[in-house]
């Protein structure tokens, strides 16, 4: 299937960054073309793999949507990019899940870690759980486990996928389908799951048998660290097993997802829930 989706001025090989991105969107729309937010995920994926190919890479935590996001990209290219960061405190689980993967689809999982020296000081300062102790704390650890490995992982890539829907959280109400990450250099991130709904999510993994997260199972509906991470009950917010400890609020963001959409005139504007996760 060829999409007709951007204007024949912009080049694969044209600059990344901020102002080609906005140009690449706005090209689209002039031209009379499909934009991002008229594809459906395959669409989305099958456009961005034949732009990037190795300069794209599906990045996943292994939850239901990023399983999702695995199973679309190998269908379309079986050499697909797949990056997961090792934070140090994953549940067993996802180490099952991602031999699963390995096993499944024959893909080699890029596996990211932070640094040991970095982790060895943050213990050092404020223990192995101090987390639990505040919410700049908590940030401290995200940073260290999560933050910093991603922006490692992200050197040298063109584009990312992420599973971020747009029913997630108050705030990931705003994001696009494409985003100008201008905070990791200007590159591309993918959302193409960003308008679908939980029962859609699970409807596409149980129509082709994707394997999933054990956790699931167990009453969990959002999966991150071991400590970090429990079972919701029936009454609560999907997200309202991360950080349980915490008050609910829009502060219940790890710090990998603060990029800002991109607006048809190709400005930026962080939507005001949004704007309550980004640390001082």
């Amino acid at each position: 299937m060829s999409l007709e989706l951007l204007s024949p001025t912009i080049a694969e090989d044209a600059p990344e960054g901020p102002q080609a991105a906005a140009a690449l969107l706005d090209a689209a729309g002039e031209a009379g073309k499909k934009t991002p937010e008229e594809l459906v995920p395959e669409e989305l994926l099958q456009w961005a793999l034949g732009r990037w190919r190795q300069r794209l890479a599906v990045f996943t935590a292994f939850q239901a949507e990023g399983m999702v996001l695995i199973d679309m990209a190998w269908r379309l290219d079986p050499d697909v990019r797949v990056v997961t960061i090792d934070t140090g405190r994953l549940p067993e689980e996802t180490f099952d899940l991602i031999e699963k993967v390995r096993e499944r689809y024959r893909l080699t999982v890029e596996i990211v870690t932070p640094d040991a020296d970095q982790v060895a000081a943050l213990v050092a300062r404020g223990g192995p759980n101090l987390f639990y102790r505040s919410v700049t704390d908590r940030r401290a650890c995200c940073r260290v486990r999560k933050v910093e490995p991603l922006r490692r992982a992200l050197s040298g890539l063109s584009a990312w996928v992420t599973g971020q829907r747009r029913d997630q959280a108050p705030s990931r109400a705003g994001i696009g389908m494409v985003e100008v990450d201008e905070e990791h250099g200007g590159i591309f991130k993918l959302n193409p799951l960003a308008d679908w709904s939980w029962e859609q999510v699970w409807a596409y993994i149980r129509a082709h048998d994707v394997p999933y997260h054990g956790l699931y199972d167990r009453g969990y509906t959002s999966i991150g660290c071991s400590p970090c991470t429990r079972a919701v009950r029936p009454w609560e917010d999907h997200r309202a097993g991360r950080w349980w400890w915490e008050e609910p609020g829009s502060h219940k963001e790890c710090g990998l997802h603060l990029t800002l959409p991109v607006a048809k005139n190709g400005r930026r504007s962080l939507p005001q829930a949004a704007a309550a996760t980004v640390s001082p």
